[in-house]
């Protein structure tokens, strides 16, 4: 098995998008592909088997969270991450940088590392690219991320190239502290909305000769166009025998066009978050099914969709379940959006094999403006 293989079998002649293929240590990855997130060893409220029968490829677990909870010893012990989360396919960690710098009360920013207090019980907790490169080791996963400094948006300026100063830096000793040739380790480019600094990390990373190259940072509320111009700009600066991974990144609009640029891989939470809180994705726009015009709706989410739930439940069942805090309801529409996204990559891919993505995706990005769906 040639672990890290990446080939392209097809280019769109017309924009950045290609058909890929990802060669890992649990399998192959077609792309362009998205991964549903599993951010404590679980995808929230699916169980490994409904998630494969969505036709997922690949899933991502966090660093950060498996690190505080249960903690890296407690996962050797079951076996590794592939063992706790009942999944023998391609499983992504992030490094955990980004919720370091999210979610946690940080104490100290140093030129090596982070001391941070745990969101869970206050406990002071130091994490640094050696350790998050030799946690993520131990943990397992095929495809691993080096540890980075993740700023909001808007960021002041001195800071911004702090980050990415601190982000090459760490990416060197990520590289350096990696152990395991059965993992690809992944750079990852930060550098915000200034196009200069994107430019300044891409080459710095691409000096490192990983296996593959992410676009962080994104999908902080900088909106969609501000997005696309840095994916558009970044994307091509990439190594093109690599894969590309647009990180966190998960509304439709924003992957196809992201596709278009050349980008290979994504994840996004959304899909599962808004399941559980009654918010389906269908191709017309968005379904908030606690409303009441569902009471009586005897049609499915969307018609057309081969999902379990679309197949077996109706919107005013699914409606039902929600009203009563039934369990059944965010785990139905947790399936169907999950599924929704694979749908999503599947028309890409069918679209660049035939040549006709480039018309495909205007028609669906014009439809989406039109529907105030440019959002993130």
């Amino acid at each position: 098995m040639d672990i890290g293989k990446f080939e392209i079998l097809k280019k769109d002649q017309n924009s950045g998008a290609r058909l890929g293929r990802l060669q890992t240590a649990h399998g192959e990855i077609k792309t362009p592909v998205f991964m549903p997130v599993g951010t404590r060893g679980s995808v929230k409220g699916m169980t490994p088997r409904q998630v494969e029968e969505t036709g997922a490829q690949i899933i991502l677990a966090n660093t950060y969270h498996m690190y505080l909870r249960p903690g890296v010893d407690k996962v050797e012990a079951l076996g590794d991450l592939h063992k706790l989360m009942a999944w023998n396919k391609p499983i992504l960690t992030d490094s955990g940088g980004y919720q370091v710098f999210s979610l946690s009360t940080l104490n100290r920013i140093g030129e090596d590392g982070v001391e941070f207090a745990s969101h869970i019980d206050g406990r002071k907790i130091y994490l640094d690219a050696k350790i998050a490169t030799e946690v993520q080791n131990r943990l397992g996963a095929d495809i691993i991320m080096c540890f980075d400094e993740c700023t909001p948006f808007p960021c002041p300026q001195d800071r911004l190239k702090k980050a990415v100063d601190r982000s090459i830096r760490w990416a060197k000793i990520c590289k350096e502290s990696h152990s395991r040739e059965d993992q690809l380790l992944f750079a990852i480019v930060q550098g915000g909305i200034d196009l200069e600094l994107r430019k300044y990390c891409a080459q710095e990373m691409i000096k490192l000769d990983l296996p593959g190259y992410a676009i962080g940072g994104l999908s902080v509320g900088e909106g969609h166009d501000n997005m696309i111009r840095t994916v558009d700009y970044v994307a091509p600066l990439l190594p093109e025998n690599k894969p590309r991974y647009l990180m966190g990144v998960g509304f439709p609009a924003d992957i196809i066009a992201s596709v278009r640029a050349g980008v290979d891989m994504f994840d996004c939470v959304l899909p599962t978050r808004n399941g559980r809180n009654g918010f389906a994705f269908t191709d017309d726009g968005p379904l908030r099914l606690r409303n009441a015009s569902h009471t009586e709706d005897t049609s499915p989410i969307e018609q057309g969709c081969d999902c379990y739930c679309c197949k077996n439940f109706s919107r005013g069942a699914i409606r039902h379940f929600f009203i009563v805090s039934e369990m059944l309801g965010p785990t139905l529409v947790s399936i169907h959006n999950v599924r929704f996204f694979q749908r999503l990559m599947d028309k890409i891919h069918k679209n660049i094999e035939n040549g006709t993505f480039v018309d495909w995706a205007d028609e669906k990005l014009a439809k989406y403006a039109e529907n105030g769906l440019l959002k993130n």
